[in-house]
């Protein structure tokens, strides 16, 4: 981890009695080993941003006192690393992903539901939900009254996020109705109810996805294999130890022959490469055998 400044790097505009070098790299370093999240000498003044409101509102004054804090109250700490946590993200980004997920997967899965199986989709790192919900609107599909069917069979999607904040609005499924304008025009029609300005997700696609808080380098309480696992733009804030080892997790909690789907500039890489081929730009697929 590259997260340490020299201790007479001065930071611009900020007193170093209330932040400074040696502030950021503990929290550098509490963040890394709580979320596996790496901070840079560079995001020295984001940090500030970001935890400079949490540090007001706990009443502690000074980063220092802040810190202490963060040792000692996991609730607090959780908030910081929320509060870290870029959730940018939105509708059918990286359409391919999806396409591909339609044209290849979906068939199976509404055979696998149709004979009484069960289907398992995860959206892992959801944000604010608009990845979780091009997920589920694409394995619903353009019919409605067929969608209706696979929703009442055993289909669900998981979704998971370390930020509160960001569970709460994909739970929510309220959006500005100009957000859903990449998402194709016969999927739209079918699972998103819009009115006016705003957009709300149909309650037959609310009904198969259960958000739920999750740190990716935590214990996974949950049981049975995935048929797909999207972990898109996650990786790219951990270090090369890290990625492998939640890739090597992706692998062990998918069936064989399903798919994982990461971010555009992400690569597989380390023991993982022994279980997965690369199907498609960014799309991985677990070996059979």
């Amino acid at each position: 981890m590259n997260a340490t400044l020299e201790m007479s790097d001065a930071i611009p505009g900020i007193s170093p009695d209330i932040y400074g070098p040696a502030d950021f790299a503990e929290v550098a370093k509490i963040v890394h080993e709580a979320a596996g999240i790496v901070l840079p000498s560079g995001k020295s003044m984001l940090v500030y941003s970001r935890l400079a409101p949490l540090v007001r509102a706990s009443g502690l004054v000074t980063f220092g006192k802040y810190i202490q804090r963060l040792r000692s109250d996991r609730s607090e700490l959780n908030r910081a690393v929320a509060a870290l946590t870029t959730n940018h993200t939105f509708f059918y980004r990286e359409a391919h992903h999806f396409e591909h997920l339609q044209a290849q997967l979906r068939p199976h899965l509404v055979r696998t539901l149709k004979d009484g199986g069960k289907v398992r989709v995860w959206s892992a790192g959801c944000s604010s939900g608009e990845e979780t919900w091009s997920i589920t609107m694409s394995l619903l599909g353009r019919d409605r009254h067929e969608g209706q069917k696979l929703a009442r069979a055993d289909l669900r999607v998981l979704a998971t996020d370390l930020a509160p904040h960001a569970v709460e609005a994909g739970k929510a499924a309220t959006y500005a109705a100009k957000d859903l304008k990449p998402v194709p025009e016969a999927l739209r029609s079918a699972w998103v109810v819009e009115r006016g300005d705003e957009a709300v997700i149909h309650d037959t696609a609310r009904s198969i996805v259960r958000f739920r808080l999750l740190n990716l380098l935590g214990d996974w309480p949950i049981r049975g294999r995935f048929d797909c696992i999207f972990c898109r733009n996650v990786m790219i804030y951990f270090d090369n130890p890290t990625k492998e080892r939640l890739v090597q997790r992706f692998c062990e909690a998918l069936h064989p022959g399903g798919y994982l789907y990461i971010g555009h500039s992400e690569r597989v890489t380390g023991p993982a490469m022994n279980m997965l081929n690369l199907v498609g730009p960014t799309i991985y697929q677990r070996s059979v055998a």
